[in-house]
């Protein structure tokens, strides 16, 4: 298992290369000057230069990616062009709040698409089936920034049950704090549970028709019985896989939903740092994503052997 570890991170680091080298390049394709979004029009064009080549913004595209390889390898992922402080500590701040709503977002998703994708499966066609289908066919087409404004107008506007803006840590006031993330954990739950829905009641019926469950059938086994212990483990393998691709989408792709509720998190940093030509501040938040995908994808290929003994790494 060790070896199988060490081979995934070492065969990350050419993805990494990959993605850095063409956010960079797109980034700084992009038309725009981080000078010119800085500082105003009346500023004179020599302190403009001048500023330009102390942040080495002069140089080729090549050379300046190679410098910031360089400062990576030695752990320093660079200063923010608007505001001079490090990229780490830009991050840092940023990064609770997106994991927080991410982790409430996946626990509101498991619980509304576990009972609801098995109950589908096992009573197919019935009120039931059709109604977690009906779940699962609204959440995946009803688009993110719609749902938020139906979940702010009723439970924030009318029923006034919730902020409908703002965040509090919730390690820090409690209840308050997790208030706060209610709406857009719901509205980014719901959207992850109607894909988890749909995906546990095609993986079950498929497992339903296996001989092994007419072969535990046959022994006396109540349907119950059968699904818990034949039917569920074998069928967790498809939605693991969508849960550990979700998962990275809930830290670093939540934008639209941070912007609509005002929660200060990754998403909502890294779009800020685009429209700002903030280039170093773009790269770090892109590179820790794309570890976070690595690490979730690596933790959904480690959970394959648990759920299923039959994977065996070699």
């Amino acid at each position: 298992m060790g070896r199988l570890v060490l081979r995934r991170l070492l065969a990350t680091i050419p993805v990494l290369v990959l993605v850095t080298a063409g956010v960079f390049a797109l980034i700084h394709l992009t038309p725009g000057d981080p000078i010119d979004v800085m500082m105003a029009e009346s500023v004179d064009d020599t302190v403009k230069t001048h500023l330009r080549r102390e942040l080495g913004l002069d140089q080729p595209i090549y050379v300046q990616y190679g410098a910031w390889m360089w400062r990576l390898l030695h752990g320093d992922l660079g200063r923010s062009i608007r505001n001079g402080e490090p990229v780490i500590e830009n991050v840092s701040r940023r990064i609770r709040p997106s994991l927080q709503l991410a982790a409430l977002a996946m626990a509101i998703s498991l619980v509304l698409a576990t009972p609801l994708g098995i109950l589908s499966a096992a009573r197919r066609n019935t009120s039931v089936d059709r109604f977690g289908t009906t779940f699962a066919l609204f959440g995946i087409c009803m688009p993110n920034f719609l749902l938020a404004l139906l979940l702010i107008f009723f439970f924030g506007v009318k029923l006034r049950w919730l902020p409908i803006s703002g965040y509090t840590d919730p390690l820090e006031e409690g209840l308050a704090g997790l208030r706060s993330l209610v709406l857009p954990a719901l509205t980014l739950g719901l959207a992850l549970a109607a894909v988890v829905t749909r995906t546990l009641r095609s993986s079950m019926m498929d497992a339903l028709s296996e001989d092994y469950v007419r072969t535990a059938r046959a022994k006396g086994l109540s349907e119950w019985s059968v699904i818990r212990g034949h039917v569920l483990k074998n069928a967790l393998i498809p939605v693991v896989t969508v849960l550990g691709l979700q998962l990275g989408t809930l830290i670093g792709g939540a934008v639209i939903t941070e912007y609509v509720f005002a929660l200060p998190g990754v998403g909502r940093l890294v779009v800020d740092a685009v429209f700002a030509r903030d280039y170093p501040l773009v790269q770090g938040v892109v590179l820790l994503i794309a570890v976070g995908f690595i690490l979730s994808n690596l933790a959904v290929d480690l959970l394959y052997g648990w759920i299923d003994p039959r994977i065996r790494y070699r």
